[in-house]
């Protein structure tokens, strides 16, 4: 993801993340495992709004892959921008890359990604990504 750099305009979705209390830590800052969960409900909340049946559905995403790179603290009360892209699309990955920017800011706090592997809820063995879900990410995917 740093190949690029993290440019808000890179970004095809958006949604703000307050911080909560208990997300700082002793030194006085978000704690660097939040960013993780952060990433994971940013990346949810937007397969769900694409309409993937978390719940039900045949096909889930299982994370195989995360990583992310911080570049500034942040702490409770303040929010965060968090842009969502795809930098790759496959037949059954997808990458997701995710930004962090200050509220209303282009200063980056962290960049990181999740690749996940659509799989048969009962099998777990890979599938195609739902055509459907397929057209909305193509949406989101960078170049």
């Amino acid at each position: 993801m740093t190949d690029g750099g993290c440019v808000r305009e890179q970004y095809r979705h958006w949604q703000r993340i307050p911080t909560r209390w208990a997300d700082n830590d002793v030194y006085g800052h978000v704690n660097n495992v939040v960013h993780y969960a952060f990433m994971d409900t940013v990346i949810n909340t937007w397969l769900i709004g694409a309409g993937l049946d978390i719940q039900a559905g045949q096909q889930i995403g299982l994370c195989v892959e995360s990583h992310c790179n911080y570049r500034a603290s942040v702490s409770f009360p303040e929010a965060m921008d968090a842009g969502l892209r795809i930098g790759h699309l496959g037949r059954s990955s997808v990458r997701y890359e995710v930004g962090f920017f200050f509220e209303d800011r282009d200063d980056v706090i962290a960049e990181g990604h999740f690749v996940h592997v659509f799989v048969d809820r009962a099998t777990r063995k890979p599938v195609e990504i739902p055509a459907d879900l397929r057209t909305a990410m193509e949406g989101l995917v960078v170049a």
